[in-house]
């Protein structure tokens, strides 16, 4: 899952996008409301953490724009504010769910994970390739009646090739969609992680495709 956190209060950006990174998310950071924008309208975000007092334009003006653009990605705003106006006006900009600071970082956890999972109940809940089962709601992968117990990472390497499974994935795709667009790490992390993948599941799921990335496959097919 990637996520998007427009938040001005540079420190709190930070832990954030910490915490959730440890959680398993691919977390890009914005500091003002006019890059949030742009960055919300080009990338392709699961969810998005918004503050409403920010620079160059307010949260209610970013989420207001997005929803006028028929953008329908979740919502979570924050603000220093407390109120029920503020509330409701965030709210009546297409908001999906409101968090006043200072606020617990297990809630905020926890509105993440709901809003997510609201917006995966149905076809995408349960990715299922041949025996293999990756669950995003549970966050479990199962090979038959084997539970594989994988890092948050690794789960997160493995939905997005069974969200694609068949097709080639690349690695600079893997590491769009699991890290964030600011890792400058080496690129060869991917098969760090595909390599503890392949040995928790078993030989024949993930095929290396030469010079182009991976690909999920049934391995009892």
């Amino acid at each position: 899952m990637r996520l998007l956190i427009v938040e001005d209060e540079r420190r709190l950006a930070r832990s954030l996008a910490g915490g959730l990174t440890a959680e398993g998310f691919a977390v890009d950071v914005v500091h003002d409301g006019t890059e949030g924008l742009h960055r919300a309208s080009e990338g392709d975000y699961d969810l998005i953490v918004l503050d409403i007092m920010l620079p160059g334009m307010n949260g209610y003006r970013v989420c207001g724009a997005l929803r006028a653009a028929g953008d329908e990605t979740p919502v979570l705003m924050l603000t220093a504010k407390d109120g029920e106006y503020d509330e409701a006006e965030g709210l009546d900009t297409g908001a999906d769910d409101y968090l006043t600071k200072p606020f617990s970082y297990v809630v905020l956890v926890a509105r993440v994970r709901a809003l997510l999972r609201r917006r995966t109940r149905g076809a995408r809940a349960v990715l299922t390739v041949g025996e293999l089962v990756v669950d995003p709601g549970s966050r479990r992968v199962m090979v038959g009646e084997r539970e594989v117990t994988v890092t948050a990472k690794e789960f997160a390497v493995l939905e997005h090739l069974a969200v694609r499974a068949g097709d080639v994935v690349s690695k600079a795709e893997v590491l769009e969609h699991v890290w964030d667009f600011a890792y400058e790490g080496d690129v060869n992390i991917v098969e760090v992680y595909i390599s503890a993948l392949r040995r928790k599941l078993g030989a024949g799921w993930i095929v290396t495709v030469r010079g182009a990335g991976y690909r999920l496959v049934d391995a009892g097919a």
